[in-house]
This record gives C-alpha cells, sequence and structure tokens, in this order.
C-alpha cells in the first residue's frame, strides 16, 4: 500500500509491514525491489524541466533520492507521525546534517548531558571549528529551570528519548514547552526507543534522529540514518532566516530563485538538507542498506518487545548479584525513571541496561574475557545480546571531568539484550561472574 491508501485505523504492525509502498508501483512485486542505479532517464524534455523547477516529483540521482530509500523513508515517517523524512548514510551523518541545518552560520546547541560519546566528543571537537557551540545543561532533569540555560543564540535543544548507556528517560514534553516558549527546537535522539516503544513527536519533539544501524533494523548488518521533521515548527523566524534565503537552484520555470519555505512549506527542514548537505557533503544511503533496514523493521515490535522483556529480566537478575554495585533499567521499581516510565514506555524500557562491576579493574577485564553466548562489541539494538565497558570504549573519547556529568564511571558495564532466552544470557552472566570473581 501506498501512504496516500493506507487507512488512519491500521495499527503499528500493521503499519511497519505495509506502509510507503505499494506493489502497483514496484512492478506488483510483494517485497521492495532494490534500484541499484545511479540515476534515472528523463521522459523528456519537460520532465527534466519539471523535475529541476520541483514541479513534478520524481528522481534525478541516487546520491538525493532513490525509489528503496524513499520506502524507508514513508514508513519510518508514518510510524513517526512526521511530515517528512530523509535517510542518510549514517546516524552521524543524521545528528551533523540536523545540528548544521539549524545552527548554520553560527549559534549555540543546549544538550544533555546524557549522550552518546561519539555525539558529545563530535560536539567539542568539530563543531566549534564550524562556529557551532554546545551548553551542556544542567538541568535537563528540571525543565522547570532549563530556560534559564537558553541564550539568544540558542538553536535548538538536543537529547536521547533513552540514552546510551545509562537508560535515562527525561520529560519530552516538559522539555519541548520550554523549547517552543523561546523559538527554538527541540531534537530528539530516538535510537534506542525507536518508534514502537516511544514517539518523540506526540510529546512534542519538533525533529527526530535515528541511527538505524540499531534497533530499527536490528541485525548489526547495516550502517544508516534517518531524520523526521514533525511539520509543527515555524522556521520563517529571523532566528532560522536561512530557510527563507532564495536560491537560484530553487528558482521557478520563468527562473525567480525562490527559498525552501515558498518550494517545500510543509518539509522545508528536511528538505533543505536532502537539496543541500545530503547533495554537496554527500552521506547518501546505499539502495542496499535501505532494502535491509525496511526488511528488519518489519520485524520490529517482535524484537523490541522481546528485548525490553529480556533486559528486565537481566536487570532484576543482576539487582541482586552479590558483584553488582548498582544496575540502571527504567523498568525496575527502583529506577529513579521509573515514574517517566509507567507514564511514557507502555511497550517497554527498551533493550539497554548498565550495571556497576564491584570488582576490581583486573576482575572487570577478566569478566568480559570470559562470556560466551554475549558479543563484546560496541553496537546495539542487535538481534544478538551484546555487552561492552562503555566508559573505556563507546564512550571513551570522554575526559575523566566529563564523565562525571555524563554519569559514567569506571566499572559501568553495558548490556544490549537480543532475542536470545534470557535463562541462556543470565547462565553466561553468572558464569563469567564466577571466573572473574575467583581471580
Amino acid at each position: 500500500m501506498s501512504n496516500d491508501t493506507v487507512p488512519k485505523t491500521h495499527l503499528f504492525d500493521t503499519l511497519k509491514v505495509r506502509a510507503g509502498y505499494d506493489p502497483k508501483e514496484h512492478h506488483y512485486a510483494v517485497s521492495p525491489p532494490i534500484y541499484q542505479t545511479t540515476a534515472y532517464e528523463f521522459r523528456d524534455v519537460e520532465n527534466a524541466k519539471g523535475l529541476f523547477s520541483f514541479q513534478e516529483a520524481g528522481y534525478l540521482y541516487t546520491r538525493i533520492g532513490n525509489p528503496t530509500v524513499t520506502v524507508l523513508e514513508e514508513r519510518v515517517r508514518i510510524l513517526d507521525r512526521a511530515a517528512a523524512a530523509i535517510g542518510v548514510g549514517s546516524g552521524m551523518a543524521a545528528i551533523s546534517y540536523t545540528l548544521l541545518n539549524l545552527a548554520e552560520g553560527g549559534g549555540r546547541i543546549l544538550t544533555s548531558p546524557f549522550l552518546y560519546g561519539g555525539s558529545a566528543d563530535s560536539f567539542k571537537k568539530i563543531y566549534p571549528k564550524l562556529g557551532v557551540y554546545f551548553d551542556q545543561a544542567k538541568n535537563i532533569e528540571h525543565p522547570e529551570r532549563l530556560a534559564e540555560e537558553i541564550t539568544p543564540d540558542t538553536k535548538a535543544i538536543y537529547i536521547e528519548s533513552i540514552s546510551n548507556p545509562s537508560a535515562v528517560l527525561l520529560d519530552v514534553d516538559a522539555i519541548a514547552k520550554v523549547a517552543h516558549e523561546h523559538g527554538i527546537p527541540l531534537v530528539v535522539d530516538n535510537t534506542v526507543a525507536t518508534p514502537y516503544l516511544y514517539n518523540p513527536i506526540a510529546h512534542g519533539a519538533d525533529i527526530v534522529v535515528y541511527s538505524a544501524t540499531k534497533g530499527l533494523s536490528g541485525h548489526g548488518n547495516l550502517i544508516a540514518g534517518l531524520i523526521l521533521e514533525s511539520g509543527h515548527f515555524d522556521f520563517s523566524s529571523e532566528k532560522f532566516s536561512q530557510f527563507s534565503e532564495k536560491y537560484y537552484t530553487l528558482r521557478d520555470q520563468s527562473g525567480t530563485p525562490r527559498s525552501y519555505l515558498e518550494v517545500f512549506p510543509a518539509s522545508p527542514f528536511t528538505s533543505r538538507i536532502r537539496l543541500n548537505y545530503l547533495n554537496y557533503f554527500g552521506a547518501a544511503l546505499s539502495p542496499f542498506d535501505a532494502y535491509l533496514a525496511i526488511i528488519g523493521l518489519e520485524t520490529l515490535s517482535e524484537r523490541l518487545g522481546k528485548q525490553s522483556h529480556t533486559a528486565h529480566t537481566l536487570a532484576e537478575y543482576l539487582s541482586s548479584h552479590e558483584a553488582v554495585e548498582w544496575v540502571r533499567y527504567p523498568a525496575l521499581k527502583s529506577s529513579p525513571y521509573h515514574a517517566l516510565y509507567e507514564r511514557d514506555f507502555a511497550r517497554g524500557a527498551g533493550g539497554i541496561l548498565a550495571f556497576g562491576f564491584k570488582g576490581t579493574q583486573a576482575q572487570r577485564e577478566a569478566f568480559f574475557d570470559a562470556v560466551k553466548l554475549f558479543n563484546y562489541h560496541v553496537n546495539i539494538g542487535d538481534a544478538r545480546s551484546l555487552i561492552v565497558n562503555s566508559p573505556q570504549t563507546t564512550h571513551g573519547e570522554l575526559e575523566p571531568h566529563e564523565k562525571v556529568p555524563a554519569d559514567v564511571p569506571e566499572n559501568l558495564i553495558r548490556i544490549s539484550a537480543g532475542l536470545e532466552d534470557p535463562a541462556d544470557l543470565i547462565a553466561d552472566l553468572e558464569q563469567a561472574f564466577q571466573k572473574a570473581l575467583s581471580i
């Protein structure tokens, strides 16, 4: 079914399999075809004119658009109830294109301290050289005081819906309210939650980003990213003058330059990324990777549902273990985020949990060497269960003083629950603990 014919009454599990695709438009192929082509031939001169003046929809060059990628974009757009979506070559490309599009020409981004280490490192290492600066919010968990940290040059607030690695939950509704009172958008990285567990747009987010490498595709076999816009934020203000800037490349058929707001009033944000950043920086999502993501998406609810259940089971087991100092998982009643979990996460808290290893560094390293069923590496959201020492790997970019506000102590161990039987996973952890503690 195409997105135009999907009834609004269809629910999530139907949409994740059917939305955004009409077999009649693809030679009646049941599974979306992989359009492995660089470019697309024009029907005639008038078709070329129509495409280049945006009077006609279609494809020009796979770097900026491809039918297989479009299916993925449309399916996730519908699941997120967004106005528009764009697929890019990685989650980091999704983040960088989003923030540059917002703060182009200079500006500040107010961020949560609870972020993926690569994001945090890029914020201090790359963006300042481009005139974009980041302020780590001290009151992100106290939205009633967050306004104190917004400056006239703040262009957005950036957070994660479920943080990596500690599964911190934030009051997105309250943060969105503060952002909108100050005329700035809220950007939410929804990678860990996916649209199955949480819909940021329904809670006030204006822009949503994903590393589709993770839970969305779920099999650890591709690199991809997605950016979605809600369609609710007004980018016509002076603070975001780049969206009103007229470009000759957006000219109409009479040659008159136009702005992104004029040409794409329903999707100025993602359209500007597509034709500026994706077009010229070139982090394109390949058709084959988009196809793999589409196939992975078809089992999203089954995977995330089981992974959430398994993560909760593992968290309860670890909570009573003598070798564990603490456990972080929102579904635990002892979690400081349990109230937000009960309010906002009816389908589960996701597959990510963290715990503190109570032992020496040598014992902690012996523990990792002893696991047999868990895979020891840095990905998350895989069908296989994964384990890693985040402070030394995924968040190894953070200096010791930066790990304090991020709440990433040196003994933190992160688990990404997969689809194995929880009893087998617990047995593997138990034998690893026994070997490590015997040192």
